[in-house]
């Protein structure tokens, strides 16, 4: 029973690469699929498997800057952000009010977010 106490303290090293195969640039490039996406995020719409675990887990991700993401979900969420900061701020917006309504992150991130302005 020790062990199996252990092991569920044990905080996982990464989230699961499950979903690291997703092709993020279809995503972007299809405002259909990228507004089902950000519906899912802000609870507005149905969520996609997928959609369901990014949902559950960016709360965490955020809180501790993505130390438990894969090199490819860090990859892909870069990918994102400077899309959604460049070509999408209404969306970008949308999420912002949902997930940092007390500007946490905007302010933790920001030399991050500056730096992706203008390079879509």
């Amino acid at each position: 029973m020790a062990c199996v106490a252990v092991t569920w303290a044990r905080p996982e090293s990464t989230y699961t690469d499950k979903w690291d195969n997703i092709n993020v640039d279809e995503i972007l490039e299809s405002n259909r699929l990228l507004k089902g996406y950000v519906d899912c995020l802000l609870g507005k719409g149905r969520c996609t498997p997928d959609g369901k675990a990014l949902k559950e887990t960016l709360p965490d991700a955020l809180e501790h800057e993505c130390v438990k993401c894969t090199g490819k979900q860090k990859s892909g969420a870069d990918k994102v952000i400077r899309h959604l900061v460049n070509k999408r701020p209404d969306l970008w917006k949308e999420l912002a009010v949902k997930y940092d309504s007390d500007n946490i992150y905007q302010a933790r991130y920001k030399d991050k977010i500056d730096a992706v302005k203008g390079s879509a």
